[in-house]
Formats: structure tokens, C-alpha cells, sequence
């Protein structure tokens, strides 16, 4: 029978300490313990394997270990606790700049790592790999069972490095594989140009809102002289969102000065997000689809509600929850979802999505023509030119 000597209790409880004490500075520093025996479970068990688990264990893998746990047990999609490379990857895609190939993933299918577009210019672009494509190995490692957090760090490196893909493309029932070399990705966030056949239409795409999109759709619309056109189509599709902050700084533009969208915490108070006085006032359609969420959703409700401008596609997503990144220490941090938002109106969208003014789906296999060169539109595209002709006449 092992004896419990006082040196390892100590032990135990200095490493306990240790995960209460991430627990409580990366909350606002005050916790109850209001069932005493479930600590000392905590400390039984880390006891246990500071002293008889057969293989050896850091205090630092304890630490991460139980860290990680206490924010998985939440059930939450959206929360999770993130080592120092995540922590520093999850930034570089803020900021829109990282090390990697270009792909942008699927919200469709959580279980399958769907190509939802490669990057322009980026090796996965340069390769040929396709809107649907589905990465089933990264590397010599299965995908079918790997979250797509981890899935996305592994495709992520140091420029120069080479990571093997191999892809299943269903249009043509093949499976290949891909080597990339890894380079410097900036995603520029915002395009827009003359509508293709249309010089008198705007045409404008937010693929996502990183720190920087805000500025980028000013520098964008200065660019192309936004005032010398008639109407506007702002293109959303497939934007998973982003920056609330960005979000707040883009609807800004696209409905008159007030509430962007209302922020709601666990106990009811409420921060008014405010759009800052630059509404463009010019007729304009937005495009939506089942993949716009978050950000996008935010931009859209808030233009939905203020009516000014029609929505064309299919129901976003409904994510209308925010998430907070709080620092752990040691490059470390934990995202938690910490509010949820309602659109100008006072509506949640949560789990239930925005429904557009005018119904199109794509027709099956049809890719999307975002950011087009020709005059060969998709249905949704087709529809919003026709829906904001109509307004113009």
C-alpha cells in the first residue's frame, strides 16, 4: 500500500495552487470554492500522478492539461483554451497575416475539412485546389477524426517549409495529393471594382473582418471613387466574420449614425456598439449565404433592421455570440464566450441566422462568382443586380 507521505501531499497541493491560481487571474481575480471535497479530488488525483503514474509528467502538462479541461467540459464550440502556437496563430489570422497555404475551411461540415476557397495568389491557389475539395491527410495524418483548429495549426508553418496535402475531390471522385510550399499569407480582407458589364454599379466583397478591414474599405471605396457610382452590391458570402470592432467600423458605412448592435453580457449589462457618422446613403443590395456568420451577421442585421438595403441569398449561419481572449501568461490564453449580440432592432440571431429579402440559392455545383471578371454571374449574383436595377429605376 502506498504511503502517503506529507512531502508529496505538498506536492500535489503546489501544483493544485498552481491551477487555481490560472484559474482565478484569468477570471477578474476572485473565486468561491464552494464544495471543498471536489479540491481535494483535484489533489488526489494530481497526486496520484505526480507519484505513481508510470510515465513522467511536468507540472507545466498538469497545469495545460487541467486548464484545458475545465474549458472543454463547457461544451462550447466557440471556448477553448489555446497553448502558445495556437495563441499566436489565432493573432496572425486577426491581423490577416500568417505562415501557411491559403486555404480558407468550411463551417458546412465541423467533421470534414471542406475547402470553403483557396487565397488568391497562395500555394493552395497556384496548385489548383478547388472550392469543395476535401483534405482528408495532413501529412501522413488522418483528418477524419481532427478538429479543425488543429487541422488549420499543422497546415500553418514557416515560409520555405513543405506540407503534403492529400485531397479528395468529389466532382471527379479522385484522391491526389498536393506538396506546398509554405509562404508569408496576407488575406487582403476587402475587393471592389465596377461591376463586370455594369460601370455604373459598385461591386464590393468583405471575405472576412480582421483588424484591418475597416481601413481597407475606406482605402477600397476612395479607390474606386464610390460616389461616382449609382448603387452598390456588398458581397458577404462566405465570410465567417471576425473583428466585432471591424464589423462596428464597416456597418458604419452602411447605415445612418446609431446602434450597430448591442453587446449583452451573463448579467444583462449592455455596451452599445455606435456606427461612427461615414453612412454612404447610396442604394445597395447585400449578398448572404449559409456561411456568412458572426461579423457578417452583425452587418447584415444591423442593415436589415435600418432597411437600407435589400438582402439576396440563403439564411446565414446564426452566430450571435461573442467571444473574449483573456492572457493566461506564458504566451497562453483562453477564449470564452462572454456575451451574446442583438442586432439594432434588439433580435437575437443566435442559432436562428438572418433570413434574406429575396430567397436564390444557387444552382447545385454552381460555384459562387465572387469578386467576378466576366459577365457570367451566379443565380444569387444575377438576382442582387436585378434587385438593386430595380431600385434605381
Amino acid at each position: 500500500m502506498q504511503e502517503w507521505g506529507w512531502k508529496r501531499i505538498a506536492k500535489s497541493v503546489g501544483i493544485l495552487y498552481l491551477v487555481l491560481t490560472v484559474i482565478v487571474t484569468t477570471t477578474l481575480g476572485v473565486i468561491v470554492v464552494a464544495n471543498l471535497s471536489n479540491v481535494g479530488r483535484l489533489a488526489h488525483v494530481m497526486q496520484l500522478i505526480s507519484g505513481d503514474y508510470l510515465e513522467p509528467v511536468t507540472t507545466d502538462q498538469l497545469v495545460e492539461g487541467a486548464t484545458k479541461g475545465i474549458v472543454d467540459i463547457l461544451g462550447d464550440p466557440y471556448s477553448t483554451y489555446m497553448n502558445a502556437k495556437e495563441n499566436e496563430e489565432l493573432f496572425q489570422m486577426i491581423e490577416g497575416k500568417f505562415g501557411g497555404v491559403g486555404i480558407v475551411l468550411s463551417l458546412k461540415d465541423p467533421k470534414k475539412l471542406v475547402v470553403l476557397r483557396p487565397i488568391k495568389n497562395s500555394p493552395a491557389s497556384k496548385a489548383g485546389l478547388e472550392m469543395d475539395d476535401v483534405v482528408i491527410k495532413v501529412n501522413d495524418a488522418e483528418t477524419s477524426s481532427m478538429a479543425q483548429d488543429k487541422a488549420v495549426g499543422m497546415m500553418r508553418g514557416d515560409p520555405g517549409t513543405i506540407v503534403n496535402l492529400t485531397i479528395y475531390r468529389e466532382r471527379i471522385q479522385k484522391t491526389f495529393t498536393v506538396s506546398l510550399t509554405r509562404e508569408n499569407i496576407t488575406v487582403p480582407t476587402v475587393e471592389g471594382e465596377a461591376l463586370p458589364g455594369h460601370s455604373d454599379i459598385a461591386y464590393i466583397n468583405i471575405s472576412q473582418f480582421a483588424s484591418e478591414t475597416g481601413t481597407e474599405l475606406k482605402e477600397t471605396m476612395n479607390t474606386m471613387n464610390i460616389k461616382r457610382f449609382k448603387g452598390l452590391i456588398l458581397d458577404m458570402r462566405y465570410n465567417h466574420g471576425g473583428e466585432l470592432n471591424a464589423a462596428v467600423q464597416v456597418a458604419s458605412y452602411f447605415i445612418p449614425e446609431g446602434p450597430a448592435v448591442y453587446i449583452v453580457d451573463k448579467k444583462g449589462n449592455i455596451d452599445t456598439k455606435m456606427t461612427q457618422g461615414t453612412y454612404l446613403g447610396m442604394p445597395m443590395v447585400v449578398l448572404v449565404n449559409e456561411e456568412s456568420a458572426s461579423a457578417a451577421e452583425i452587418v447584415a442585421g444591423a442593415i436589415k433592421d435600418k432597411g437600407t438595403a435589400s438582402l439576396v441569398g440563403v439564411k446565414t449561419f446564426g452566430k450571435g455570440i461573442v467571444q473574449t481572449i483573456f492572457p493566461l501568461g506564458g504566451g497562453t490564453s483562453v477564449k470564452l464566450t462572454t456575451a451574446k449580440y442583438l442586432t439594432p432592432n434588439k433580435v437575437s440571431i443566435h442559432k436562428i441566422g438572418i433570413q434574406p429579402d429575396v430567397v436564390v440559392e444557387l444552382t447545385k455545383g454552381q460555384p459562387a462568382t465572387l469578386s467576378p471578371t466576366d459577365t457570367n454571374f451566379d443565380n444569387q449574383l444575377q438576382k442582387a443586380l436585378e434587385t438593386l436595377q430595380g431600385k434605381l429605376k
